[in-house]
């Protein structure tokens, strides 16, 4: 009978967390499309999730801070930010309901302790909005393409106006173009409506028209001919990768800024969150958000380098294999990379070595590297053999990077991984350019010399930081509590 009892009560108690679930969706939905507040949990998207991912989400953040975070508080804090007159935001609901439960003798209820922490937030200026323009609709322009369309909200931000390629666009090219959106053997599928409009040479994303115009030079577009003036051009081919090919953009009417996809010569090489407030958008008109692995290490040696100091180190990054690469073996400009992809194990070079003392130039000259491309089409790792100025351990190591994951100026690049069991598919859509595997860690036995894991959605996590990046040189970063 006992058991029975029990049973019943679990039944209860599941059947209203589920409940609260809901409304705190509808809350989460409500002050999106209402308001352009935007509530994340440690980062984690929580627009358009469903009951059981926003479950899952409070289990990950309670092993996080090693303190229970549940539904129910989420749902209090939300309620009280509903109540509060607050200009578009972006906030971090489980951070607030973290520091509620440290600091709720202080505050008569969570009214009271929202409005005392989000106070300077009407403080922050009118944000005008800033037209895009994707040039180029690959790996990454797609994936940027349909964060900037889920999270268009009112527009208050970033809106994806045009679409760059090459070649007619017709019925079938627009056909294909729709195709490749909705759909991705990777990253699943579009969590949106994408539909053509061929009269006028457009997808209709979301109810929103995107022009998808044909050009083989960039100066060759007038953009205002589309209604689109001062726009941010996110350059994603490939093909332009220095000052003066990426100043072509700016002779085209409409054009205010460039953002490179890739490393770029000659211009600011960004890792958002590390060096991007060294450079000024109002006096800077291109910049690029170097690569990948650049994005997913330099945040994790920035905390190293600022606790321990670093002598010297190797990084190898097991990276998944591009479209760089053949699909079956054939000529290639490049060693190896002529063998099959999905095949073997390739080494090749890699940049990021070097191109991590652009944003940390005490690091200059300490790194070496190169990369393995390996056969998973998406999910990388890298591994960074460190001797360090100051003994370390594991678990002061872990120490400093979870407190750099949960607090400061790279909450957003750094995620703190405890599990014993992962593996590279389990990073796939993580936002969070560098995934800090806390169980793999290892140190010496003299404390100077570290080897650390770093996992990184090679695709969606950079994509991510592209967007801020964007936002930056955009100048629409919303008013944000992390």
């Amino acid at each position: 009978m006992g058991f029975n009892t029990t049973y019943e009560k679990e039944l209860a108690f599941q059947a209203d967390r589920r409940k609260a679930t809901v409304e705190f969706i509808r809350i989460v939905s409500d002050l999106w499309y209402d308001k352009s507040i935007e509530l994340v949990l440690f980062r984690n998207q929580l627009i358009d999730r469903n009951v059981s991912e926003i479950l899952n989400l409070h289990e990950y953040a309670g092993k996080f801070v090693q303190k229970p975070i549940s539904i129910f508080d989420s749902v209090e804090i939300a309620q009280a930010i509903s109540t509060l007159n607050l200009p578009p935001a972006k906030l971090d609901i489980g951070k607030l309901t973290y520091e509620f439960h440290l600091e709720d003798q202080k505050y008569a209820n969570a009214t009271a302790f929202v409005a005392s922490k989000l106070g300077n937030a009407k403080d922050n200026k009118n944000i005008e909005p800033k037209d895009v323009v994707l040039y180029g609709f690959g790996r990454i322009g797609r994936l940027v393409a349909r964060e900037l369309m889920t999270r268009t909200g009112k527009g208050n931000q970033l809106r994806l106006r045009a679409i760059v390629t090459r070649g007619e666009i017709n019925e079938t090219v627009l056909e294909k173009r729709a195709s490749l959106l909705r759909n991705d053997s990777v990253h699943g599928d579009f969590s949106g409506i994408v539909n053509l409009d061929t009269e006028n040479s457009a997808l209709i994303i979301n109810g929103t028209t995107v022009k998808m115009i044909s050009a083989n030079a960039p100066e060759s577009i007038d953009y205002t001919a589309y209604g689109i003036n001062k726009a941010l051009i996110i350059d994603n081919t490939g093909a332009f990768r220095d000052k003066e090919a990426l100043s072509r953009h700016l002779k085209s009417k409409g054009v205010d800024k460039v953002l490179l996809t890739a490393p770029g010569r000659g211009i600011p090489n960004i890792v958002h969150g590390v060096n991007h407030l060294e450079h000024n958008p109002d006096k800077v008109k291109i910049f690029s958000a170097a690569s990948c692995t650049t994005n997913a290490i330099t945040p994790v040696l920035k905390a190293i380098e600022n606790s321990f100091g670093i002598k010297t180190g190797h990084l190898e990054t097991i990276h998944a294999y591009t479209n760089d690469q053949n699909l079956v073996d054939n000529f290639h400009s490049k060693y190896r990379r002529g063998r099959a992809a999905s095949l073997n194990m390739v080494i090749t070079e890699t940049g990021a070595g070097k191109a991590v003392s652009k944003a940390l130039p005490s690091l200059e000259g300490k790194l070496t590297s190169n990369a393995i491309r390996v056969p998973v089409p998406n999910g990388s790792l890298a591994i960074l053999n460190l001797e360090l100025e100051n003994e370390a351990s594991v678990t002061h190591i872990n120490t400093v990077m979870k407190k750099y994951a949960l607090e400061g100026d790279l909450v957003e690049q750094i995620k703190y991984e405890m599990s014993d069991e992962l593996v590279s598919s389990d990073i796939v859509g993580s936002s969070a350019p560098s995934i800090y595997d806390s169980k793999a860690t290892i140190v010496r036995k003299d404390g100077k010399n570290a080897i650390l894991y770093i996992w990184y959605d090679n695709e969606y996590g950079y994509s991510q930081q592209v967007i801020r990046l964007a936002k930056y040189v955009s100048k629409v970063r919303r008013y944000t509590y992390y």
